[in-house]
């Protein structure tokens, strides 16, 4: 298919890195254009806990959530925390489609 990609953004804690490289890839060579974080915090990226740092990355993430069709969630051993549930519920709010890495 060549024109029309959906647009998905990635969402899920930030110490699964190699999770997230994968799904990017995945995804993009199934046809779609990925979205992704810009820092994993929890992976050794430690600009994210700067003041003010993780509270602009985070509404950021939603900025990238309106601009997808839908999210994947990065659910590794079905973990899913505080702020990946409230991007799964602000995706829902804003009609998006969610889908997850592994069935909750």
């Amino acid at each position: 298919m060549i024109g029309k990609y959906p647009v998905i953004t990635l969402c899920g804690s930030t110490r699964f890195k190699e999770q997230f490289l994968e799904a990017q890839k995945r995804l993009t060579l199934a046809g779609n254009i990925v979205i992704s974080v810009g820092l994993f915090g929890h992976s050794g990226d430690d600009e994210v806990w700067t003041e003010g740092t993780k509270e602009m990355l985070d509404d950021m993430h939603k900025r990238k959530i309106d601009m997808a069709d839908g999210i994947y969630v990065i659910n590794v051993g079905g973990y899913i925390g505080q702020s990946t549930r409230s991007e799964i519920e602000y995706a829902r709010s804003q009609g998006k489609r969610v889908e997850y890495l592994e069935e909750a």
